[in-house]
């Protein structure tokens, strides 16, 4: 069995693979100041309520853009699972070619979305993640890591809104009822749903322009249901694309790894 966690600013998502088959799933909160034990401890009782056996974990891969996690992450592996962990980079076996500037500075999640998108839909495509950021990632035809577009995630605007704002009550992020509001709630819903659908089919257009018509589009992250079923170009939604693409790196590069 393979464990493949996800560590980002606001959550940690955890796959559990049997082979090729996602068999667990979780999401829990990015936690920074959270010790090796208490991470062991919830991957245990999560592995127990899904009657998943701890010990059949042969394998334990990382991608982290959050530093303060990765060492309680790894002690845990040890502790728990006996196991080194596979941190993902650049500098490692991607199958993809990584042409950005200093790739050093590619967050691990962008890759391995990246690897995902192009060997599960080929290319060129662009994945669109939509977490605390929404990164728009770009391969082209030749497996190669063109770069991207970040802009500010849907949480954050929210929270802008309501921070920075005397009188305007927080919202959820849904699909509103119409498209012209007819009172504060439902104006600010529509303007968070229909902004966001427009900023995401806008940039998903121009890097169809460029890259041409046999572009794919894929969504993943928290909201990714609601933008695909509103959006015009963005057709695919690939909850799991994150996790996937763990798995692929993992298969590509497990014999490096010690433990």
């Amino acid at each position: 069995m393979l464990l493949a966690l996800d560590a980002g600013n606001t959550n940690i998502t955890i796959g559990a693979f049997q082979g090729e088959k996602l068999i667990g799933r979780w999401r829990l909160r990015t936690i920074r100041e959270q010790t090796a034990d208490e991470w062991g401890i919830l991957l245990r009782n999560l592995f127990s309520l899904s009657s998943l056996d701890l010990s059949a974990v042969h394998g334990v891969v990382i991608s982290s853009v959050v530093p303060a996690v990765d060492q309680p992450l790894t002690a845990m592996a040890e502790k728990y699972f006996q196991r080194q962990p596979m941190f993902v980079n650049y500098a490692i076996d991607l199958g993809i070619t990584v042409r950005y500037d200093s790739p050093r500075e590619v967050g691990a999640d962008r890759l391995v979305n990246s690897v995902a998108a192009f060997h599960k839909y080929g290319g060129p495509c662009v994945s669109v993640d939509l977490g605390t950021t929404i990164n728009f990632d770009i391969v082209s035809a030749n497996a190669e890591f063109l770069g991207g577009i970040i802009c500010p995630g849907i949480g954050m605007s929210i929270q802008g809104l309501f921070a920075r704002t005397a009188r305007l009550p927080m919202v959820d992020f849904r699909e509103p009822e119409k498209l012209i509001g007819s009172n504060t709630v439902g104006s600010i819903t529509s303007g968070l749903y229909y902004g966001f659908l427009g900023m995401i089919d806008g940039i998903v257009e121009r890097v169809i322009e460029q890259l041409g018509p046999q572009t794919k589009a894929i969504a993943t992250g928290g909201q990714g249901a609601l933008i695909v079923q509103g959006s015009r170009l963005v057709k695919i939604l690939d909850e799991d694309l994150t996790l996937d693409g763990l798995r692929l790196i993992w298969e590509r590069n497990k014999k490096s790894v010690r433990g």
